[in-house]
């Protein structure tokens, strides 16, 4: 989770070596830190090891996806409820507003509660 921890592991892998090295972003976020200056740090770290890649884990939201691409990530784990928000990608936010006040609406209907 930090540029040292990763240095440190990075120094155990020869030049020749494959291996993925797992920083996890999503923990890192929990914490109110923001993980993309550590990835680019790992990134820069790991460049002079050709065969390592960096793995985004424990993303939280769909826009880890964008972050771990632009922080130069290699390999990014997502679940299958981060996936299936997929097709918001570009979704209008006036129409989002609409359709989340209409959720909100409807959940209240369904347990009593009427507005007046």
């Amino acid at each position: 989770m930090t540029p040292d921890q990763i240095r440190h592991i990075s120094e155990a892998f020869s030049f020749k070596t494959p291996g993925i090295i797992s920083v996890f972003a999503g923990r890192i976020a929990d914490t109110g830190i923001d993980p993309v200056p550590i990835i680019r740090e790992a990134k820069k770290i790991i460049s002079s090891y050709p065969d390592l890649e960096l793995l985004w884990a424990s993303p939280r939201e769909l826009y880890n996806i964008y972050q771990a691409e632009e922080a130069g990530c290699d390999i990014i784990t997502v679940t299958h409820d981060i996936l299936k928000k997929i097709d918001k990608v570009g979704y209008d936010l006036q129409e989002l507003s609409l359709d989340t006040v209409k959720m909100f609406y409807d959940d209240g209907q369904k347990v009593g509660y009427k507005l007046y």
